[in-house]
């Protein structure tokens, strides 16, 4: 099938772009059918309008040719980074640390202040150096993210009832801990501003929810639609952050819906492209594209932005695993000029692969080895400069694997409060 007919499945169907053309400034007739409507409804004691989005796909249809030269960019790169399982000698190996940053930086964009260190202090049961809170909620994301794609894997669909399981997962300790996980919300919300009346957007009213999510959930379940899953995952996106079902998490579940997408369609065989660095790096313009969906039915600049962030991405990530191939050779055959101590040396850089920050005490009994033969192992590797200590002590050191940390750890600093 060729791109232009893997975007939409109509063959022969006249499409009028003049009459699609979007106008930001100035809704047009046409284009007005694309607008949801607006109910009246009471939030902290004030009364509002309240936006309730008109089911998916929009209608008009999407201008799709406007948006081919883009997404066949996109869907060349998720193909190539879809190919990195092949690749990897190890794919767990990078998807152990790659959901971690994806999970970092989904948090960071609601607030926290976590790193990618805090985090891997975190599972090591180290205290990290930032409040707990922010790298609970963290860790709670890869759990999330890592119970969707089994579940997905198990044959369940991506459904309301999964979305929810997510949301409990996600919430289940630290900050949201009070905002109903794994629960639709029974009151109104509004995002932005400091109450209902100055907010820059709310959300359908707890009345309209039921309409607004079963309609969400046909378009996921829909074969109907005739449209490739990386535009129904762009769209989705953008109805999921619109109805924004709970009192807390949705812009985390948003982000994840994406990736699931594409793995229940198996256009990735892995969790691999997550949006949270781009989105990070360009979140007013990400803020701005979703408020013109909603107030003038701007779907083709919000497809626009949404495919080449997909591009960009996945184009960063197949890098990033080609990097991380180059560097493990390099330190491998580092540490094959150790003669009798290369074989120690070696199991220890296996499994730093897959936990790049480890103490003495917790190394020894993931390989099995003794406590001496593990501490001298990793002395053997910081001589050659592949791990550092990180501590300064004599007793209880933590080694990190730092140019791995580094590589991965590139556009992860916490954003500005």
């Amino acid at each position: 099938m060729n791109l232009r007919a893997s975007l939409f499945k109509v063959p022969g169907k006249r499409l009028n772009k003049g009459w699609w053309l979007l106008k930001v400034r100035g809704v047009t007739e046409d284009q007005n059918q694309r607008l949801g409507t607006f109910a009246e409804t009471s939030a902290s004691g004030e009364r509002v309008r309240a936006y309730v989005p008109r089911p998916l796909p929009p209608n008009p249809p999407l201008d799709l040719p406007q948006l081919m030269s883009v997404y066949e960019r996109a869907t060349t790169a998720v193909g190539r980074l879809d190919s990195v399982a092949t690749i990897l000698p190890s794919t767990p190996l990078f998807l152990y640390m790659y959901v971690r940053k994806e999970a970092l930086l989904s948090s960071q964009i609601e607030g926290t202040q976590s790193s990618l260190s805090d985090l891997l202090l975190y599972e090591n049961d180290e205290p990290p150096t930032v409040e707990l809170d922010d790298v609970t909620e963290v860790s709670n994301y890869v759990a999330a993210i890592e119970h969707g794609v089994e579940r997905l894997r198990g044959g369940f669909p991506l459904s309301l009832r999964l979305i929810r399981e997510m949301h409990e997962i996600i919430l289940r300790s630290g900050r949201g801990a009070t905002k109903q996980p794994g629960e639709f919300r029974r009151s109104q919300n509004w995002i932005g501003g400091t109450r209902p009346g100055n907010a820059l957007f709310v959300p359908p009213p707890p009345n309209h929810l039921d309409e607004c999510l079963a309609a969400f959930e046909r378009f996921l379940h829909t074969d109907e639609t005739d449209l490739s899953p990386l535009i129904r995952a762009g769209l989705a996106h953008v109805q999921f952050e619109t109805i924004h079902p709970f009192l807390d998490g949705n812009g985390r579940l948003g982000r994840l819906l994406i990736t699931l997408i594409l793995v229940e369609a198996r256009v990735l065989r892995e969790p691999i492209l997550y949006l949270s660095l781009f989105l990070k790096s360009r979140r007013d313009d990400y803020y701005r594209l979703l408020q013109e969906v909603r107030q003038a039915g701007a779907w083709e600049a919000w497809m626009e932005f949404f495919l080449t962030g997909v591009a960009e991405t996945a184009e960063q990530a197949f890098e990033t695993a080609r990097d991380l191939l180059a560097m493990f050779e390099a330190h491998r055959e580092q540490i094959e000029t150790l003669g009798r101590s290369a074989p120690s040396a070696l199991r220890v850089h296996e499994f730093m692969q897959a936990r790049p920050m480890v103490t003495i005490q917790t190394l020894a009994g993931a390989i099995n080895t003794s406590f001496p033969t593990a501490s001298s192992a990793l002395e053997k590797l910081a001589d050659l400069k592949i791990v550092r200590e990180t501590t300064g002590k004599q007793r209880d050191r933590v080694y990190v694997y730092s140019d791995y940390l580094a590589l991965l750890e590139r556009g992860t600093e916490p954003l500005s409060r």
